[in-house]
């Protein structure tokens, strides 16, 4: 049974997964390197500096530290020097595949993908990833304890880098960044396409659910006809790297897209915004 949970990395998901565990009464170990603390999240949440110190009691452990394999991986080195025999280790990648990160690990068998969406104490999804060595009893304590913590969790048949969610939405944005550069609608154009339209009906049907409202044979004329126009790129657009290079990396930067001249305030806006959504999508589901 998961009891102590310690969470690797106090960035925007590691301090929101930790969030999540605490609210739901668990004792959290929130490790940084850096020694950055927190005081305000939850009293129930302690933090270290110290990795082994961290773990010691852990009975699941989530690696939450930025999104390169090496890092990574260090860090799974050091844990296997140092975790309990028991203990699970669930990283929140949003891209890697599970057989790449399991690879050469002693505790392959323990290893496994919870993909929480930030903010990940609101967005009700955590997409689960195992591998055919792992013990189901993990998958099944692992589904339980999100479910008790008032997630949604869905168990992928199988392990692919992207998993599901992240590779839809790359679709969408690969769609998106190939309209703009090719003149046809600008970003806020395509943002309100997708707030005023698609958004409300995914937020409530998934798009086999809309299908089948719209009729199979409308979407066999739909795909048969658009999917020769769709943009094909295999690679990052020219134009998302160029905003890169030049240091235009969105809210966290001030300027992507858009201007943000408080992008605190637009973070915690959105998070009002998508906590105010969920709640309304709960009780209309209850009616």
């Amino acid at each position: 049974m998961i009891k102590n949970i310690a969470v690797l990395g106090s960035g925007t998901m590691g301090s929101g997964i930790a969030l999540l565990f605490a609210e739901h009464g668990f004792k959290v170990a929130l490790y940084e390197p850096a020694g950055r603390t927190f005081p305000s999240l939850d009293a129930r949440i302690h933090f270290y500096n110290d990795l082994e110190k961290a773990v010691a009691n852990a009975d699941l452990i989530v690696e939450a530290v930025p999104e390169q394999l090496e890092i990574k991986r260090e860090v799974f080195r050091q844990l296997a020097e140092i975790i309990s025999d028991r203990a699970i280790v669930a990283s929140n990648t949003s891209t890697i595949s599970l057989q790449t990160l399991a690879e050469n690990l002693p505790f392959s068998d323990r290893i496994v993908i919870t993909h929480f969406f930030n903010p990940a104490n609101l967005i009700p999804l955590v997409e689960i990833v195992t591998l055919p060595t792992t013990s189901p009893q993990i998958g099944n304590e692992l589904t339980a304890l999100l479910i008790h913590c008032g997630k949604t969790p869905v168990v992928l048949n199988r392990d692919v880098p992207g998993f599901v969610a992240n590779r839809l939405q790359a679709a969408l944005i690969r769609e998106a960044l190939y309209l703009v550069e090719n003149g046809i609608a600008d970003p806020g154009q395509i943002d309100t396409v997708v707030k005023e339209g698609l958004g409300l009906r995914w937020a409530f049907k998934g798009p086999f659910e809309i299908a089948d409202l719209g009729g199979l044979d409308v979407w066999a004329k739909v795909t048969g006809h658009l999917f020769p126009e769709l943009s094909t790129n295999t690679l990052a657009p020219e134009s998302l790297l160029t905003k890169v290079a030049d240091g235009e990396l969105g809210v966290k930067s001030g300027y992507g897209y858009y201007r943000y001249e408080d992008p605190s305030s637009t973070a915690e806006k959105m998070k009002n915004s998508i906590d105010q959504l969920v709640s309304f999508k709960k009780r209309i589901e209850e009616v």
